[in-house]
């Protein structure tokens, strides 16, 4: 019978990973020319045109739907599911403005580097971006122009991943071969390698966890128990490496930048200018767009 013995392990292919998903994503090839959507678009149901919806369209209805299951799994004790579409590798800038209305991170992201009205708000949000520039190197932007080294230096939460490793990459440990060419090539220091590494455990989701209580567990084993604090209370440097100095810079510049930028204090005055601030920022980045 090869490698499936019954008709148990055809079961277990099937549902053992519905169990164990930790992550959803979108991925299509961003440079296609697509619609405007406008206010007036169809809802799902009612949407039989023979071409695709526009990305953003795409991103709210995935991102509506995966709220409600996660509510759901939130209430059993599960682990969410958290939203991390490909999004800012190519294509218009307003992919990047619907992904930071709807997701928790986003891959690539490289796009944010023409947009500095969005850069900043991905800066104050921590959305975390996983850049993958050997696999941009190949397909959209050389390693040289690309913008990982000054997204590090401004402080957004940026990790190195990999892309397609079979296609792009030359080694048989992909991920080691991005930092290694980016310690080298764009002249990461260990620290801020160290940093990356910690940023990426903090924004990613172990695998095989269906538990809440596991997945924190698992989380304080490789970065501190202390690890959802801000600043250098959140970081056990016996575990990270990563100097507290350098946490706590960054959190005071953050803070300071988040307390000119967003003036309201309470969780009620955040609710109330909600709305406030979508729609201004929707119109600030029309208005940059048609410039």
């Amino acid at each position: 019978m090869g490698i499936v013995t019954s008709f148990q392990n055809i079961l277990d292919n099937i549902f053992l990973p519905l169990f164990e998903v930790v992550g959803l994503d979108l991925v299509d090839d961003e440079s296609k020319p697509e619609g405007r959507p406008t206010k007036h678009m169809p809802t799902p149901a009612q949407w039989t045109n023979i071409f695709n919806p526009a990305f953003s369209y795409y991103v709210y209805y995935c991102y509506a739907n995966l709220y409600t299951l996660n509510k759901l799994r939130e209430s059993k004790g599960m682990t969410t599911i958290k939203f991390r579409p490909h999004s800012g590798e190519a294509g218009d800038i307003d992919h990047l403005a619907a992904t930071f209305l709807t997701a928790q991170n986003i891959s690539h992201g490289i796009n944010l580097r023409k947009s500095p009205v969005l850069q900043y708000l991905y800066y104050l949000a921590q959305i975390g971006l996983a850049m993958s520039p050997l696999s941009n190197n190949s397909l959209f932007l050389d390693y040289h122009r690309n913008p990982l080294p000054m997204f590090f230096l401004r402080g957004l939460n940026v990790s190195l991943s990999t892309d397609d490793p079979l296609q792009i990459h030359l080694t048989k440990e992909p991920l080691v071969e991005e930092y290694s060419i980016a310690a080298s090539v764009s002249g990461l220091s260990p620290s801020l390698c160290t940093t990356d590494t910690r940023g990426s455990l903090l924004t990613r989701q172990f695998g095989g966890f269906t538990s809440l209580c596991c997945y924190v567990e698992a989380t304080s084993h490789w970065i501190g128990k202390e690890y959802y604090e801000r600043g250098p209370n959140g970081n056990d440097i016996h575990k990270t490496n990563v100097p507290h100095i350098r946490l706590e810079f960054r959190d005071m510049g953050r803070a300071g930048q988040k307390a000119e930028a967003i003036p309201w204090r309470s969780v009620a005055d955040i609710n109330e200018n909600a709305v406030l601030m979508s729609s201004a920022f929707q119109e600030e980045l029309g208005a940059r767009i048609k410039d």
